[in-house]
């Protein structure tokens, strides 16, 4: 005689429908995700997952904080750079491997332990490294910005390879090259290298981040001369 699923009475807890909530926005999208296909997924009825979360925002907070968990948070007082720079390579990552949390990171009103931990690290590098409270908010929301923008473009840009860039930009200048020279410029050095995601990323994390140190440094000269 086949077991009836488990209710989830005894076996659900709050970390574990975080996770599998985690696992169906990754595999379909957040549109897809639901409480309902949660509940099933789960083997569970739907209202069993309200005695472990409150609603559907307090399990997306959850979720939420499961993607900060995965990035770095920069170590205050170190080499502010070097850690900034950790921090926005984990981030694009976690971003790769959670795409769907693109654009929720900075819309929770009740930020978990590792959104908290996260965003005062973040915080607190870049004022320990000498930036004013609002040059560093201002710093603050730049890095972010990048990062959040490339980790869009990454996932909507319709190549994933060198050769599958080369390809499209084949496509897109098609015979009309001698009139668009500079586009079919593009054509010729991708078809030889190919589109770097790491590669453009992290070139303008780094002019980003040392064009940061130079606005620190003029704010410390134009306070000295006063």
């Amino acid at each position: 005689m086949a077991q009836r699923p488990e209710t989830g009475r005894t076996s659900l807890t709050r970390d574990r429908i975080v996770e599998a909530a985690v696992s169906l926005a990754d595999g379909g999208g957040f549109d897809s995700f639901s409480m309902r296909n949660l509940a099933a997924q789960l083997g569970a009825a739907p209202m069993a997952l309200y005695r472990h979360v409150t609603n559907k925002e307090d399990l997306i907070d959850g979720m939420v904080d499961v993607v900060f968990a995965e990035m770095y948070p920069p170590a205050i007082g170190g080499d502010w750079k070097s850690e900034l720079r950790k921090r926005g390579i984990s981030a694009r990552a976690a971003l790769k491997h959670h795409p769907w949390a693109v654009g929720l990171l900075e819309t929770r009103l009740h930020p978990g332990p590792a959104s908290a931990l996260h965003h005062n690290a973040t915080m607190g590098c870049l004022r320990e490294a000498g930036f004013p409270f609002r040059e560093a908010v201002h710093a603050y929301n730049l890095l972010d910005s990048y990062t959040y923008g490339f980790a869009l473009q990454e996932q909507t840009i319709p190549f994933e390879t060198p050769q599958e860039s080369a390809e499209m930009a084949k496509t897109t200048v098609g015979e009309h090259g001698p009139e668009y020279p500079y586009l079919a410029e593009v054509v010729a050095e991708l078809a030889k290298k190919g589109y770097d995601y790491t590669e453009e990323f992290e070139f303008g994390l780094g002019f980003i981040l040392d064009g940061l140190e130079r606005f620190r440094d003029e704010l410390r000269t134009k306070k000295a001369a006063k």
